[in-house]
């Protein structure tokens, strides 16, 4: 696989070099193993709410352009979501780029690859955040336009196209950092 078919835009997931941890502990697997820990179970979580804040970012938005919700209302909801979504996933990512990934990539040089891919990740995601923070400050001002409809379903477009990165990002990084976790219990805190 080329690097250009790596980039977090046309992924479609991890290739085989980098699978060799979850080929021997796959996702199904994961929560019975004595190495699950409560920080990889809180890390899990995480990002499953990542997953629900922007599954409820595009419900309202589709429910603002569906007509079912009011716009100061549907505003209000989305521009505090949106900043609670931007601020936290850059958050994480921050840690897990400062702390965890450094530590976890010194134990399988077989995965190097695979930390500069999400590392490589985590660049691509800043600037869609900065392009959802973008949106969301053209819906809340087209609100009180002539066509308030225009910034909201742009908005929704970017939050679909969103949800892909994201989710091929958290599932190709779950499938490489558990494994991990689970092969070499590291300390962790």
């Amino acid at each position: 696989m080329d690097d250009d078919a790596l980039t977090l835009e046309r992924r479609t997931g991890l290739p085989d070099a980098l699978r060799v941890l979850e080929t021997a502990l796959p996702r199904g697997t994961w929560e019975a193993h004595p190495g699950f820990s409560p920080l990889t179970r809180f890390w899990l979580q995480r990002h499953l709410t990542f997953r629900e804040i922007l599954s409820n970012l595009k419900a309202g938005t589709d429910a603002y352009l569906n007509g079912d919700t009011d716009p100061r209302r549907y505003g209000r909801e989305t521009a505090r979501l949106a900043r609670i979504f931007v601020q936290e996933l850059h958050g994480h990512h921050t840690i897990e780029d400062q702390h965890y990934f450094p530590m976890l990539q010194t134990l399988d040089g077989r995965l190097d690859r695979g930390f500069a891919l999400l590392d490589a990740d985590h660049d691509a995601l800043d600037g869609h955040l900065v392009a959802l923070a973008d949106a969301t400050d053209a819906m809340r001002a087209g609100l009180g336009s002539d066509d308030p409809l225009s910034p909201a379903a742009m908005l929704g477009r970017h939050l679909d196209g969103f949800e892909r990165y994201l989710n091929r990002h958290l599932t190709d990084e779950e499938d490489l950092v558990v494994p991990v976790i689970l092969t070499y219990a590291p300390e962790i805190g």
